[in-house]
């Protein structure tokens, strides 16, 4: 399946889905323009500094900002520089700001992130539906399922014990959090977005990033099914012991 091209010019190009060859070059493209890779570089270190803060909610739990640095510069550079900076943001992050004992693969859960901001954002046509999926995805893929994997076999390595997959702390935390996220990135966009467009860091033409009736519904449906699931997984699946 291939993405439907909305502009003639490449260097203005957009995409309705990445599944486009000419999607993927001018990615690769970004490598080559110095000012994208300065910009890389400078949102990589904004996206350590603001991972540095945490505010704890629980044992093991923390609200992070570093999300919102990590889809404005995915939006700007693409997947394939989005791969490179997330990389980077893992090791250096891990190496200044240390929150425990360094374990290589969450930086594949960091990579996934960026990845899927830029697969989202990147040269597509915005609107508040496609900023919500996108925050969705790295909720779900990244935050629900990789991380709590990457735990699991950091904590069999330690120490040798099997944990549960998910805790209800946890999943009630991205719960709470996905709708507010969502609206944090909406009104970063509204901001940015005449801004970068005018500087041609990003080619996302007529957006409309205002919240319909139907994106908020949308959004509550989206809450709503998460909350469903975690009821469920809480009924039929969660053990107060596990950690």
């Amino acid at each position: 399946m291939s993405g439907k091209s909305i502009a003639s010019s490449d260097t203005t190009q957009l995409f309705s889905t990445p599944f486009h060859r000419a999607y993927w070059k001018l990615a690769a493209r970004e490598f080559t323009s110095l000012r994208v890779l300065i910009l890389a570089a400078m949102m990589t270190a904004l996206r350590i500094a603001i991972k540095s803060v945490r505010i704890p909610i629980g044992p093991d739990l923390n609200i992070t900002f570093g999300f919102l640095f990590n889809a404005v510069g995915s939006m700007i550079y693409g997947p394939l520089v989005a791969i490179a900076a997330s990389a980077v943001s893992d090791t250096v992050g891990a190496i200044l700001f240390p929150s425990g004992a360094y374990f290589f693969p969450y930086i594949f859960s960091e990579i996934a992130g960026g990845l899927l901001f830029a697969l989202f954002y990147y040269r597509a046509k915005l609107s508040v539906p496609r900023v919500m999926l996108g925050r969705f995805s790295v909720t779900v893929v990244c935050n629900l399922v990789l991380d709590r994997l990457f735990y699991m076999w950091q904590m069999y390595l330690v120490n040798g014990k099997v944990y549960t997959f998910m805790t209800w702390p946890r999943l009630a935390k991205n719960i709470v959090l996905f709708p507010l996220q969502t609206v944090m990135l909406v009104l970063l966009f509204r901001l940015l977005l005449p801004i970068t467009n005018r500087m041609k860091l990003t080619y996302t033409g007529e957006t409309n990033l205002h919240f319909t009736k139907r994106d908020i519904i949308v959004l509550i449906l989206l809450t709503l099914f998460s909350a469903a699931v975690v009821v469920l997984y809480y009924v039929f699946v969660y053990q107060p012991k596990a950690q």
